[in-house]
């Protein structure tokens, strides 16, 4: 059995990568992962976002604790494949002050009915949080199976020192309700985003942290959520007294313990510095057992090469045949309710009417939905019934046959009453009987036809625009109207145009046509010289014939101010990189200060291993320009051209 943990920065972010990509459901993604359990940390949905092909899933159960108030925030959730486990229980929050499905705090049901092990009303005062507020922000998921509790946990991030006592009274209750399950006999499990590291080999930045800070190792590892974690862990480095309550490690780090001197085994990489290429990351990413569940696991592992989100699942492998209590039983046996497996082969099939109560698939929303496959499955009876309604929906009108509505009346009473003794009577019936009634024909209906008939005589335009052709004439389109009816008969326009064309002989002394303005030519525009409404809107200025040197002088005026546009709309042109000699990229600082909202220009390769600048390497290099100082020389360069 498998077990994996993956932080997927958003529920449907992977489905952007290979390989999910390809099939991009998440029963697919979970096969291809190999997993029996799945949890899943910030899917940044709230439960109105929820939708079918994340719960209505064949072969898999599932369970979500949601923020209540922050939209896109947090959210963990936890997969069960129904062919090797099931929960017994399930609750989300770590306090138990939530209301469970049933509309009471779980840590107010009775003994048999909850999972217990909720922190004192002492032991919730001294987190100094608002125990609802702690609980309602969707950071844990818990569910309980006879061999296990298992934890799904997204703890709160370092947010800049904002919301310190919220991530420390978080990572508070988390080791006191797993010490309070293991003090009351139960194995605990916890995976998930801790955010927190053991030690500087869990961080690439460790060094360059403590540097800035000016701490040593001692003040490193001594840093309040850094301590607790360690103190839950068997072998964490804890300097001086350990604290009260706190004298006993519990919980076991698989990964490491798999892998005790493997470096770089990151499972998280900033996205801003492009970190992962060159593996600068942090190991925050945990599958911890408890210590007596040591001999279970086989394997551990991180899987980096799986990409989908900034950080990387982590899983671990469980034995097929463990011991538990002193003795041999097989491990799907302790993953399902009693007597749903016995030495590993199933006795009882799964029902939905068996899981938690807070299963998603039991959600009003969900409560009564079905997949595809399940749609072909209902009862023979109920399908003969259906089409039994069918055949009755069918039936013609009185209007339409011809017959009184008495005749209907009688015949729907006594149809109704045959289908109440024998609702497959009304398929037996004889041909005859069916062809008795001939329905009348149908009333011929006039249909237009899609497509424009040629008709014999001319087209009459229509109003209004006629083509595409006519949105981009000019104004004076509209001025050709229809012929006045004081013009006379289309016989006297000849006649109209020969004494146009005497009195153009008669005056020599008029000017020739201008040449169209040199605007209105790169401007796609040229006027119909024919038509004197359009030769009035040439501008005056190319009344007079342009010579050769005017005219090559507004063409190259023109040009001059295209370009001009054209560069200002452009993207702009990247400086090269100092150290490859490669097009840079822009960032923006976001660091509060005088340079917030400044933008500037580096390298565009990613971060090397060591977390800094490099010289003569592929990663990436020294480069930083202001976009502001990139913009100045290259007006200084464009000066010295032109000069």
């Amino acid at each position: 059995m498998r077990l994996t943990t993956w932080n997927v920065n958003g529920i449907r972010n992977p489905f952007g990568y290979q390989p999910w990509n390809t099939a991009r459901t998440f029963p697919a993604m979970f096969d291809i992962l190999g997993s029996d359990i799945v949890v899943m940390q910030e899917l940044k949905i709230q439960r109105k976002d929820l939708r079918d092909d994340m719960v209505i899933l064949d072969g898999w159960d599932c369970y979500f604790s949601l923020p209540k108030h922050k939209k896109g925030y947090s959210g963990v959730g936890i997969y069960t494949r129904n062919a090797t486990c099931g929960p017994s229980r399930a609750e989300e929050g770590l306090l138990g002050v939530l209301p469970s499905p049933s509309g009471v705090p779980y840590c107010d049901l009775p003994e048999d009915e909850h999972i217990g092990g909720y922190p004192t009303a002492f032991q919730i005062a001294e987190l100094g949080v608002d125990p609802l507020l702690l609980d309602s922000e969707g950071r844990c998921m818990v569910l309980e199976f006879p061999a296990f509790v298992l934890f799904g946990v997204y703890s709160p991030a370092n947010s800049n020192g904002l919301r310190d006592d919220f991530r420390y009274g978080f990572v508070c209750a988390l080791d006191c309700r797993i010490r309070n399950l293991i003090k009351a006999g139960k194995r605990v499990v916890l995976v998930g985003d801790l955010n927190v590291s053991r030690d500087e080999s869990d961080t690439a930045s460790a060094l360059e942290d403590m540097r800035k800070a000016g701490i040593v190792h001692e003040d490193y590892i001594s840093t309040p959520n850094r301590r607790i974690f360690n103190q839950l862990l068997l072998d964490g480095e804890v300097i001086g007294r350990r604290d009260e309550g706190r004298e006993v490690a519990v919980l076991w780090d698989t990964t490491r313990a798999f892998h005790p001197h493997r470096k770089g085994m990151y499972t998280h990489w900033e996205q801003k510095i492009n970190a992962r290429p060159g593996n600068f990351g942090s190991r925050i990413d945990f599958v911890l057992v408890s210590a007596e569940m040591q001999r279970w696991v086989k394997d551990a592992n991180i899987q980096e090469g799986l990409l989908g989100s900034d950080h990387c699942p982590v899983y671990a492998d469980f034995e097929s045949t463990i011991e538990a209590d002193g003795v041999n039983v097989a491990m799907m046996d302790l993953m399902s309710p009693p007597g749903v497996f016995v030495d590993g082969v199933r006795q009882r099939e799964w029902r939905v009417t068996e899981v938690p109560a807070f299963s998603a698939k039991r959600m009003p929303e969900f409560d009564k939905r079905r997949s595809i496959k399940s749609m072909f499955t209902a009862p023979a009876m109920k399908r003969a019934q259906s089409s039994v309604l069918s055949v009755v929906a069918k039936e013609p009108s009185p209007s339409k046959r011809g017959t009184s509505p008495e005749d209907a009346i009688d015949r729907s009473v006594k149809l109704t009453t045959m289908n109440a003794t024998n609702p497959l009577a009304h398929d037996a019936q004889s041909p005859a009987t069916c062809t008795a009634v001939k329905r009348s024909a149908p009333t011929p209906v006039e249909i237009n036809p899609s497509k424009r008939q040629k008709s014999d005589g001319p087209a009459v335009p229509g109003k209004g625009q006629q083509s595409l052709k006519g949105f981009f004439q000019m104004g004076s389109a509209s001025t050709k109207k229809a012929p006045d009816t004081n013009a006379g008969s289309p016989t006297e326009v000849p006649a109209r145009a020969k004494d146009e064309k005497s009195r153009t002989n008669e005056t020599p002394s008029t000017p020739p046509r201008a040449l169209p303005d040199v605007a209105a030519t790169q401007s796609g525009y040229t006027p119909n010289i024919n038509d004197p409404s359009q030769v009035d809107s040439v501008s005056p200025s190319s009344a007079t014939t342009l010579s050769p040197a005017q005219f090559g002088a507004k063409v190259a005026a023109a040009e001059r101010t295209q370009r001009n546009w054209g560069t200002l709309f452009s993207k702009p042109i990247a400086p090269m990189c100092e150290g490859h000699n490669e097009p840079c990229k822009t960032m923006l600082t976001k660091k509060k200060g005088s340079n917030q909202g400044r933008s500037f220009w580096m390298c565009n390769r990613p971060l090397g291993p060591s977390g800094g600048k490099e010289k003569n390497s592929q990663w990436r290099c020294a480069t930083f320009i202001w976009c502001s100082d990139w913009q100045g020389r290259k007006g200084e360069e464009k000066v010295v051209e032109n000069g």
